[in-house]
């Protein structure tokens, strides 16, 4: 059970602090909620208490969980890129990916599209699901290590700095 002030992770939606633990009246029922506002945009989200944990409500990863997440940015034996598979297949898996409880799969989203970046130019929906993955990541990681959210990206960025270097250099700055 979760407890006023404690940050938690909503799904697709990022580090939030929940507010208040109240009780209202729905459809006739009483339901205890979890009352959350999200940091990165200021909306408030009631989650029912006994769906807290269905639909992925959770603490905070640790920063022993966060250094697992870095190793597994930095480990590129899984990268499967865009081969044979259409842009819409890819991106209602990236979709799906990011609504995760799992930061991992979240990552995973993050990993793919910078790595297939390197080798062909992003379209406009791939940039926005790898500024959006990189915004769950790095704001969750700021916390989890004690960082601001900018050192997260730059730690992030140093990662992928031979890819990321790489495009500079061709195309100018990337995500400028």
């Amino acid at each position: 059970m979760f407890s006023a002030g404690e940050l938690v992770v909503y799904p697709a939606q990022g580090v939030g602090k929940v507010e208040r633990i109240e009780t209202q009246e729905i459809g006739g029922v009483a339901t205890e909620l979890i009352i959350v506002r999200i940091l990165s945009n200021n909306v408030t989200l009631m989650v029912p208490v006994k769906n807290a944990k269905n639909v992925g409500l959770r603490g905070v990863y640790s920063a022993e969980q966060a250094d697992e997440i870095r190793a597994y940015l930095q480990d590129r034996s899984d990268f499967t890129g865009y081969s044979g598979q259409n842009w819409n297949r890819r991106y209602r898996e990236y979709s799906e990916k990011l609504k995760s409880s799992n930061l991992r799969d979240v990552a995973y989203v993050l990993k793919e599209l910078i790595l297939i970046g390197k080798d062909k130019e992003l379209s406009f929906g791939e940039r926005r699901l790898l500024e959006q993955a990189m915004g769950l990541i790095s704001l969750e990681l700021s916390f989890a290590l004690g960082l601001t959210q900018a050192e997260v990206k730059k730690s992030i960025e140093s990662l992928f700095a031979d890819i990321l270097h790489a495009k500079t250099s061709e195309d100018g700055p990337v995500g400028d």
